[in-house]
């Protein structure tokens, strides 16, 4: 907080005290030929009338305690500009305690499963739903609740993998992240040849299509086979070490429609996987491993 908003903090916090304070105390003080406690103040309004009834002495000295509650409360915490309090206490620190104290009460379940081989850990029930909350907690925003993904996140639960599903390389993408690349071809295929392997790429899930257009279908095959196979293979199933997918199945992370395909080769694609490591501990991600892989590995 600068210099000067915290000189506002300040006059604000005090003006407010010190008028508190001048209200009780004007409100309590006797005024001159009052009636006594008790009597008529000599007002009457449809058989209502008005008597002497001033607040009791303890609910004036709740409103004094309140007052020097507030001002001891200023010395010892923050609140008054940028004065830290004599404790020194902050929300930072009072969370960071907070969290120290709960992982070390749940460091022992964790080191538990930690110790376990993840397979192990994926039937383990209560493991199963220790990995559930850390998934709903960190992944739930891209993956979905279910794990089911969205258009450019990917479904969890099936046996299509762009990196691999084995644990090793679960383990891998959370803790260090993926980032995907890929490139944009409309430049080097052209319009006519973003169309014809579209349609090439169309026609390894879809048969018909290469029944309907097989000389389009053809001069794709041919431009996907100079271009595309380093990534994608020459059967166009993928490559887990580039994180290229299969293309022959009906599993598509963009859509796999005709006119999705030629936006992706026309402007590519890039998909970021943000690492964990610096959020979760080893023992979370062995956790959330085992959850991941259990989705697709369940009996």
């Amino acid at each position: 907080m600068t210099t000067f908003w915290s000189f506002w903090v300040i006059a604000i916090v005090t003006i407010n005290l010190v008028g508190c304070a001048w209200l009780i105390w004007w409100t309590a003080k006797p005024i001159d030929n009052e009636p006594a406690s008790g009597e008529s103040m000599g007002h009457a309004f449809d058989g209502i009338e008005e008597y002497n009834n001033p607040m009791p002495r303890w609910w004036l000295g709740l409103f004094w305690g309140t007052l020097v509650f507030s001002v001891i409360y200023l010395i010892m915490y923050p609140g008054y500009g940028n004065w830290k309090g004599l404790l020194g206490w902050t929300q930072v620190g009072q969370w960071e305690a907070e969290v120290k104290a709960t992982e070390e009460r749940i460091a022992p379940i964790f080191a538990k499963y930690a110790a376990m081989p993840v397979e192990a850990v994926a039937q383990d029930a209560e493991a199963r739903e220790i990995g559930k909350r850390l998934f709903l907690n960190n992944c739930a925003v891209c993956h979905g609740s279910n794990a089911h993904g969205a258009r450019g996140f990917p479904n969890l639960t099936d046996s299509d993998w762009l990196y691999g599903g084995t644990p090793e390389a679960i383990k891998e993408t959370i803790t260090n992240g993926r980032v995907a690349a890929m490139p944009a071809w409309g430049a080097v295929l052209g319009e006519d040849g973003v169309n014809e392997v579209a349609h090439y790429v169309k026609s390894l899930s879809v048969a018909q299509i290469k029944a309907d257009k097989p000389e389009l279908v053809a001069a794709g095959e041919a431009k996907f086979q100079q271009n595309c196979v380093m990534c994608h293979g020459a059967d166009a199933k993928g490559n887990f070490a580039f994180g290229a997918p299969n293309l022959a199945d009906e599993i598509w992370l963009y859509g796999g429609d005709i006119p999705t395909i030629k936006e992706t080769l026309n402007g590519g694609r890039q998909g970021v996987m943000p690492a964990q490591k610096n959020l979760l501990s080893p023992e979370k991600i062995h956790l959330l491993t085992a959850y991941v892989y259990g989705l697709s590995h369940s009996k």
